[in-house]
């Protein structure tokens, strides 16, 4: 029967393995790409943005549509209520 420290020794043995693979395949990987680039003539330039994420526009900021007129406080509409609106009739606040 394994030993849990037996267990343990393998579980070290193995992620040492785990790691050593990984850099050989990432350095194979850096290398095949450096190849591709010399071979087509490519810098990181040519690349461009390569993540996933969405246009690097920014929103415009969304025009309130509440005030209290008193402070001159302002609410967009969106999201958690501000405190100086809680328990007021929201229609009062409407700006025209």
């Amino acid at each position: 029967m394994t030993t849990y420290q037996e267990y343990k020794a393998k579980i070290a043995e193995l992620e040492t393995l785990a790691e050593t693979a990984r850099k050989n395949e990432k350095t194979a990987a850096i290398e095949q790409i450096h190849s591709i680039m010399r071979e087509y003539g490519l810098t990181v330039a040519d690349l461009g943005s390569v993540s996933k994420t969405k246009s690097g526009k920014k929103r415009a900021p969304v025009p309130a549509k509440y005030r209290d007129n008193a402070t001159g406080q302002t609410w967009t509409g969106r999201g958690r209520a501000p405190k100086w609106l809680e328990g007021k009739n929201k229609e009062q606040y409407l700006i025209k």
